[in-house]
């Protein structure tokens, strides 16, 4: 077997081989984005076909969350059983049928549960996606790959703006849901050409495999032995993430702190502007063409925007840009509530007040929208990673149903300008939360973190 490793490391393009691996995986976040996206552009044409109110609006939006729950619970015992490769293929059948559910949906109810079978496929997906991602990326780059992940998240949403712009001059909601499909089959083709995780792998005894595999992605037979040894090391007791949870406080503490990371980024108002952007737009004073063509430029705009934390989260660490993003999430929904409070009249004050909400884009997706996933596949320790991962990805879909079924009630039960107010101080509340619980990780082994968090080190010190 030496021989056979030996040689591939030889043949191996390790740089290639990992990018590639990586963005095929992160794909998972353009089904994502796509969905996200597309339903932010359909609603007001849902609307009118099915004269509905906001509140049933609320529950079509939010049902995909709902099933997103299920989803995600699902995907622990999936990514163990089954292998993260495999989760993600089920995942891509799912979406694919869920899309082509919701674009042939003939009542509001059928809608429903339409976009929650589409969201069984997003649940298991954004848990398996950062999962894989993280197992496979060495670590001196595992950031820059794992925010991939979130890039495709808002190149999905872009590309549904655009979909839905298009699709807007005939009102056409069924084409807008529906023509999501076809990225999902590339997806699902993508991932047949994926290896399976090598961690996932020695956790299965096929030990010759992951060797194979590794040999492939690091291109160095050195390399391959010292991360085997390390992960062999953690895998001398096999997962036990529930009885875990149940018997070790320190793991405990690293499952509160995901859970804490995913509220944080839903509750820092970004999804109801991505999944309300035109009714946004509407209360800004702009007609149905101007709505949707300001809701392609969020799309843009978050798509530039991560593409700064791409390129930083592995030189200046997570924290720093953590502090920046929820600086400029404050200060932005905290103007766009003051010019809704004030009264939005002229046209200057139109494009200010869209100027500061595309800040407020900015400072999420460069550093809240990629670096929580980031931050809660590096926390959780390997033998309880499953059920961390689980725990935080069901806390993402719990707190964006909350977020996508309370908007729109919101904006008419408190107003347009406390609602934003709202959202602005909490974003100034999670920077006092992360420099008190969030850990710096940056450059640092999945297996010096673990080491750190069960010697019981303070979450905020063991990225250290």
């Amino acid at each position: 077997m030496d021989a056979v490793v030996r040689q591939e490391a030889k043949a191996a393009h390790p740089k290639a081989a990992i990018v590639t691996t990586c963005i095929l995986a992160a794909l998972a976040g353009l089904m994502f984005g796509l969905d996200i996206g597309v339903i932010s552009g359909a609603t007001q044409f849902i609307q009118a076909d099915f004269k509905v109110s906001d509140s049933m609006i609320e529950w079509i939006v939010s049902s995909m969350m709902l099933g997103a729950c299920v989803g995600a619970l699902a995907a622990g015992w999936m990514s163990a059983t089954l292998g993260r490769k495999r989760s993600l293929m089920f995942a891509g059948v799912v979406f694919i049928g869920g899309s082509l559910f919701c674009a042939v949906a003939g009542s509001p109810a059928v809608l429903i549960l339409a976009r929650c079978v589409l969201g069984v496929a997003i649940g298991v997906a954004t848990f398996t996606a950062p999962l894989y991602l993280a197992e496979v990326a060495p670590e001196k780059i595992r950031g820059a790959m794992i925010s991939t992940y979130q890039l495709m998240i808002t190149t999905g949403i872009l590309l549904a703006f655009l979909s839905d712009t298009a699709f807007s001059s005939t009102g056409n909601w069924r084409w807008m849901l529906g023509i999501i499909a076809a990225p999902g089959v590339l997806f699902l083709i993508g991932l047949f050409f994926l290896p399976d995780s090598p961690r996932w792998l020695l956790m299965r005894g096929r030990r010759d495999d992951a060797q194979v595999v590794l040999a492939r992605l690091r291109g160095d037979e050195a390399v391959v032995k010292q991360e085997i040894a390390a992960i062999d090391e953690q895998l001398k007791t096999k997962q036990h993430g529930w009885s875990m949870f149940r018997e070790n406080g320190n793991f405990r503490r690293s499952v509160g702190l995901g859970v804490l990371l995913q509220a944080m980024q839903q509750f820092t108002g970004m999804n109801v502007v991505m999944y309300y952007a035109p009714r946004i737009f509407k209360d800004m004073g702009y007609d149905t063409h101007a709505q949707m063509w300001f809701t392609a430029a969020v799309g843009l705009t978050n798509v530039l925007a991560t593409l700064i934390a791409f390129g930083l989260v592995d030189r200046l660490g997570r924290k720093p840009i953590l502090y920046v993003g929820f600086t400029i999430m404050a200060i932005g929904l905290g103007v766009v509530g003051t010019m809704m409070s004030l009264g939005i009249h002229s046209r200057g004050e139109q494009f200010f007040t869209v100027g500061m909400l595309l800040l407020f884009i900015v400072g999420f997706a460069m550093s809240a929208g990629p670096l929580i996933w980031t931050l809660c596949s590096e926390v959780q320790p390997l033998k309880g990673r499953d059920f961390g991962i689980a725990a935080s990805t069901f806390t993402n879909w719990a707190t964006n149903w909350v977020v996508g079924v309370t908007f729109l009630s919101l904006l008419s039960g408190i107003g347009n300008a406390q609602t934003f107010w709202l959202y602005g101080g909490l974003n100034a509340v999670f920077i006092v939360i992360t420099f008190l619980l969030v850990p710096e990780t940056k450059g640092v082994t999945l297996e010096q973190i673990e080491s750190n968090l069960m010697s019981g080190k303070p979450l905020r010190a063991i990225g250290r």
